[in-house]
């Protein structure tokens, strides 16, 4: 059993331009000064005891692990480490899937972590075709959905 850690699912793409060079001229100073029209500015976030519900962090996948068991199932241990962990948000599943986006299994999480992070479930009884030999563990939050970073498991059969 190999395992192997990739990037994250949720990486900038925004295109952002490289930075200017060093003897690049500020004519900033040059433009008028606007100020920020209060209506065009960003409402607060939305908070339940001090917790952001809007912001977009997702759990890590840290570490997975995969078992291939005597019925040719496989049984996988996730640990996730989550940024927001609380009754109000918190990691909720964790999903098991090939390169072509099939799922094979989610381990739902029914509860909050708060008193244990980073935190390691297992998933039985997971089937995966004999030509799939590489599956991706990936992370859900209650709010922002599946993201954060992932671990590619290879499958030793």
């Amino acid at each position: 059993m190999l395992l192997a850690s990739c990037g994250s699912s949720d990486d900038d793409a925004s295109g952002a331009a490289d930075p200017e060079p060093a003897d690049a001229v500020d004519d900033s100073a040059d433009e008028e000064a606007v100020e920020d029209d209060p209506a065009e500015s960003e409402p607060p976030a939305e908070e339940a005891d001090g917790v952001d519900l809007t912001s977009e962090l997702f759990p890590d996948v840290l570490d997975a692990v995969a078992t291939l068991d005597g019925d040719g199932s496989w049984t996988f241990s996730a640990t996730l480490s989550s940024p927001y962990d609380s009754p109000e948000r918190y990691a909720d599943a964790w999903r098991v899937m090939g390169a072509d986006g099939e799922v094979y299994g989610i381990r739902e999480l029914t509860h909050d972590h708060a008193s244990e992070q980073p935190f390691t479930r297992s998933h039985s009884g997971i089937n995966i075709p004999d030509d799939v030999s590489v599956v991706t563990v990936q992370g859900r939050d209650q709010v922002s959905g599946w993201g954060g970073e992932t671990v590619e498991v290879e499958l030793v059969r």
